[in-house]
């Protein structure tokens, strides 16, 4: 069962006010740089760029990350990794660099991210944005910028659909989604 949770004027309106809240905390756009994480981190990075555009007439730095190296369970899956490009064309020293994703879920694809980051420079700050804050962290991460909190149970999947991929901005929430078991050590824990 799939519910419509926002639609894409609810999504505009979100990009909207994240990118008030960046330049705000940010008092403006001059030392800000956006990260996208593949894939859906990117399409909303690109979106709050343009929003920052029409706001305050300027185009911030761009960058996305492939995280896919940086997982912390690459060595626990079967199938190959598929990797994708990393695009860092700035110098990230200095700058407050907000990491974009679409969906904040355990937090392990933001450490992955952060790990990626350091690696190409030292930035003044990280923050992160993202579209939907799910809740079920396992690590100490939360974000700066956050669009809707929309508490889940564990069995429940959310789905962004982004006009990029060819469907209308959309996400949604789908009940009874087959998700892994977590990961056992060897000691029974997790």
């Amino acid at each position: 069962m799939k519910k419509v949770i926002l639609s894409s004027p609810e999504i505009a309106r979100i990009i909207t006010r994240i990118s008030h809240e960046i330049l705000e905390k940010n008092k403006g756009s001059k030392d800000i740089a956006l990260v996208g994480i593949r894939t859906g981190g990117v399409f909303l990075a690109n979106r709050i760029d343009q929003k920052i555009q029409e706001i305050d007439s300027v185009s911030v730095p761009l960058g996305e990350l492939d995280i896919t190296l940086y997982r912390d369970d690459l060595g626990l899956k079967k199938e190959a990794p598929i990797i994708k490009t990393t695009s860092i064309p700035f110098e990230l020293t200095g700058l407050n660099v907000v990491l974009v994703d679409d969906v904040l879920f355990t937090g392990r694809t933001i450490r992955a991210a952060m790990d990626e980051l350091i690696d190409f420079g030292r930035p003044n700050q990280i923050q992160l944005a993202v579209l939907i804050d799910r809740g079920h962290r396992e690590l100490p991460i939360r974000a700066d910028f956050v669009g809707k909190n929309l508490p889940t149970a564990r069995d429940e999947d959310v789905e962004v659909r982004w006009k990029e991929m060819g469907e209308d901005d959309q996400v949604c929430v789908i009940v009874g989604a087959v998700r892994e078991p977590p990961l056992q050590k060897e000691d029974g824990h997790r």
